[in-house]
């Protein structure tokens, strides 16, 4: 699966599909599996009606606080990367790529026990499963 080197802490995969369709089966993935899409949000679209030209770009943010809510009590400050999003976005030479902050990043930066992000990290698979 293609990779792309971005900054610390972010994971980028190839996706086979346009953004929004990116977005559809993750949203469908997510719900599936009984976690909650809070919202989505279309950088893109903002940007085009503000006048302004922006590559394809969405961001779903969703979670489920059974998963969250332990690991936000046990560093409170964790809450700003929480819930989890992921970002679909298309660069200039039209590849779309899925990115998200790496759970164990998030765990590092805020140094959370490893048991208490065991529930964020099994979107993993999830995520990569909707790349195609």
């Amino acid at each position: 699966m293609g990779r792309m080197n971005q900054s610390e802490g972010v994971v980028s995969r190839r996706s086979s599909f346009s953004v929004v369709e990116t977005l559809d089966r993750l949203e469908k993935a997510l719900q599936a599996k009984g976690v909650q899409v809070f919202a989505r949000v279309d950088h893109s679209g903002e940007a085009h009606r503000a006048g302004l030209h922006m590559n394809p770009c969405q961001l779903l943010i969703f979670g489920n606080p059974k998963g969250g809510t332990p690991v936000m009590v046990a560093a409170p400050t964790a809450a700003i990367d929480l819930p989890l999003k992921a970002l679909a976005w298309q660069d200039d030479a039209g590849q779309v790529w899925l990115s998200w902050n790496d759970p164990e990043y998030i765990r590092r930066r805020f140094e959370v026990p490893e048991e208490l992000m065991r529930p964020l990290a099994g979107v993993v698979p999830l995520l990569e499963s909707v790349l195609g």
